[in-house]
């Protein structure tokens, strides 16, 4: 290869739909020929992408075949709820599938490269790239990552519907200062290793063969041209064999960063500290060849980046069947194997957030009492795209009902009143007056509200979490008629709505519930499905709160026993970490969800209340270490309905070298339930529960004392004391 061939590879332009301010380039067909590009993305069309690839392989010197990738975040055609979503089902293996489905499908039309999964913790909901991601947790996070990975890339990556995967955005992306995207972030070595770096690890074990570069500055580096994470972390330690790509342009954003005065600079910063090939900013087509000639950028090392682009595409089987066969697409989309896990996705990531008795008995599920119902707010038509703005018909249709039509097949045309209300950010008097006359006709109202897709995800951070436009009064004034109420929140994160908490019956979180949201709405509204799904966020009272995350440390003057709903004045200690004006708490934790029946844990118990650091020490590194202690509780079903709990394990420590989260999870397992039915549930906890990042940054187990839960959520359960010795 010429140095401008290996160059080539090293380049990826988009030439697409767009999702970024555009590359200034039409020469694309020009420069294929002649090897300049490696890579392109946004290309949907399969006649376009096959177009593509015959200039690359009939009119290139060397007939190196392109890679296509494309934002495959939760399902191509066929829509899983949003990640945020996927998650709270707290089911890898749901994932999994999901993610399998949407490399079969998008696999049909050329594209064998997803910028997915996106892993980063996630602690501030005012930054709109929580809803692609698992939340906050990184024990979680990492399950979810390797999940994602497996179902993109499947048995074999070879295999003619799999796609590469893309861990992204590394590292520290999801930290941005005032939740604003893009914003620079400061986040120590010790809380990078404990908390950031871990679901990017489990990625590039599952075999990742891609990761990203995020945007953000870490630490007053940019990521994109950090060797630290780039070479020491993914190289060195983690031993990364794939090839890191650069988020859009970040290459020529080290410019505005003040990283780099010229283009020059820039390209050679993010070279060096280890991105392989350059999204878009074209800064590599431009700029390497002069820094190889002049001695900067030794040709070797862009030998190495050429090598690791090469193996992927080798292992995507694209040198063997570079192009697509355009008929495979015709049948590819909405089968009815991936329509009926959309559903079971969906139902499964609802989070009933509250549910009140009205006139004795719990609001939901809805009582066949109830003959009509009236379908509030903006949302219920469309949850993907609620003011019908984002697309247009050529898209195909999956054939499912909408939610309003799913209510219309179960109770009878004339008995579903659906009026909107307001829209999402706008509404006049008169909208909202017909909603209260709907609302008054009939015996429940179901109100849809909250955000549309384009108010989270990228460049979607807000700094006010509560309903937008109207809908906070549209609210009031049904609740104001004395129907019963019962509220879905739609959104890709969580919301403030501390009215709603005290005012409405039934809450539920759907956040963004993809192709079957209607039928899944449905059969769990009307108790067909029991909700079983938890928050992986947790939600704030007020905005004023976030960050907000459950596994924080407990500073030198937590507020224990100090009643916090008191003003300081009134408090035996005012100097306390609390606000004047606002609870600590979430108004609803980590691992929060409630179910149509009711579960009671019994105690906590071990088998071993002590263990030495040193044998743990020893075993800690073992992929086939013994486990150190079996904790169990015995679960009861108490109420009349059968059900799913996710029962849940927390570990604190203290008396170690670094300060440590009051309680991090470290195991989980969702059991069924019938009426009556009681289940002892046992976790085998391995030496890695008990391990951490110390002062010296090392992953270790110290000697501790240690607290062990097990409850429904972080906020609760029944503790047990344990101790590790030297």
């Amino acid at each position: 290869m010429t140095l401008e061939e290996k160059i080539g590879q090293l380049v990826q332009y988009s030439a697409g739909q767009p999702t970024g301010p555009g590359t200034g380039r039409t020469d694309y067909e020009d420069m294929i020929a002649k090897g300049q590009i490696g890579s392109l993305f946004n290309v949907i069309e399969t006649a376009e992408i096959n177009k593509y690839q015959h200039i690359a392989m009939e009119k290139s010197r060397l007939h190196i075949p392109l890679l296509f990738g494309l934002d495959v975040i939760h399902g191509f055609r066929t829509e899983f709820p949003i990640p945020l979503g996927m998650a709270s089902t707290w089911q890898p293996e749901l994932v999994e599938k999901a993610s399998r489905v949407a490399a079969q499908e998008a696999s049909a039309i050329g594209i064998r490269w997803t910028f997915s999964p996106m892993v980063d913790i996630a602690r501030d909901a005012r930054w709109g790239r929580m809803a692609e991601g698992a939340g906050e947790d990184p024990f979680l996070g990492s399950l979810m990552a390797a999940a994602y990975v497996r179902g993109y890339q499947g048995a074999r990556l070879d295999a003619a519907d799999t796609m590469a995967a893309c861990a992204k955005h590394y590292v520290g992306y999801g930290a941005a200062e005032g939740g604003r995207d893009y914003n620079s972030t400061e986040i120590s070595e010790h809380t990078l290793r404990q908390f950031y770096l871990p679901p990017f690890h489990a990625a590039v074990n599952a075999g990742t063969a891609t990761l990203m570069s995020a945007f953000n500055a870490l630490n007053g580096v940019p990521a994109s041209a950090n060797p630290f994470t780039l070479t020491q972390v993914l190289r060195n330690e983690w031993g990364f064999r794939g090839f890191v790509v650069s988020d859009w342009n970040s290459i020529g954003e080290l410019r505005a960063h003040g990283l780099a005065a010229d283009d020059v600079t820039a390209a050679r910063r993010a070279f060096v500290a280890g991105v392989d090939m350059d999204m878009v900013s074209s800064l590599y087509h431009d700029q390497l060849a002069q820094l190889v000639h002049t001695g900067v950028v030794p040709e070797a090392k862009v030998d190495e980046s050429v090598r690791r682009i090469l193996r992927v595409k080798f292992a995507l089987g694209l040198f063997e069947r570079p192009f697509v066969d355009e008929g495979r697409a015709q049948n590819a989309f909405f089968h009815g194997e991936s329509l009926a896990l959309a559903e079971n996705i969906a139902e499964r990531s609802f989070v009933l957030l509250k549910n009140a008795p009205v006139e004795g008995k719990p609001l939901l599920p809805i009582s066949g009492a109830v003959k009509k119902v009236a379908v509030l707010g903006p949302i219920a038509d469309n949850p993907s795209d609620p003011e019908g703005l984002l697309f247009g018909n050529s898209l195909p249709k999956s054939g499912a009902l909408s939610f309003p039509a799913e209510l219309v097949r179960r109770l009878g045309e004339g008995n579903v009143l659906r009026v909107k209300g307001t829209g999402v950010n706008k509404g006049s008097d008169a909208d909202i007056s017909a909603a209260v006359a709907a609302a008054k006709e009939a015996d429940l109202a179901i109100m849809t509200l909250g955000e549309a897709p384009d108010m989270s995800g990228e460049a979607a951070s807000r700094s006010n979490l509560s309903l937008p436009g109207r809908q906070q009064e549209l609210l009031e004034a049904v609740v104001a008629t004395g129907k019963p109420v019962v509220l879905i929140l739609f959104s890709g994160r969580p919301m403030t709505v501390p009215w709603a908490v005290e005012h409405v019956p039934a809450i539920m979180a759907a956040w963004l519930p993809g192709t079957e949201a209607g039928a899944a709405l449905t059969k769990t509204l009307f108790g067909e499905f029991n909700p079983s799904g938890r928050l992986v966020v947790s939600w704030p009272r007020s905005v004023g709160q976030e960050p907000l995350y459950y596994n924080a440390a407990n500073t030198g003057r937590p507020p224990d026993g100090v009643d916090l709903t008191r003003p300081p004045s009134d408090v035996p200690s005012r100097y306390v970490s609390r606000y004047i004006d606002q609870l600590n708490t979430p108004q609803f934790p980590f691992g929060y969800g409630l179910s149509y029946t009711t579960f009671s844990y019994g105690e906590t118990a071990v088998n071993k209340k002590q263990f030495r650091a040193a044998d743990l020490n020893r075993d800690l590194k073992k992929s086939d270490a013994a486990p150190v202690v079996a904790v169990e509780a015995t679960v009861s079903n108490t109420g009349s309905r059968a059900g799913e709990e996710l029962v849940q394990l927390y570990v604190g420590l203290r008396g170690t070298s670094t300060v440590q989260p009051v309680r991090a999870l470290k195991g989980y397992q969702k059991i069924a339930l019938e009426p009556g039915e009681a289940k002892k549930v046992v976790f085998d906890l391995s030496p890695n529960a008990f391990a951490f990042w110390n002062d010296h940054n090392e992953f270790a187990v110290e000697a501790s004392k240690v607290s062990v839960w097990v409850g429904p959520d972080s906020a609760s359960g029944s503790k047990v004391e344990l101790e590790i010795l030297p």
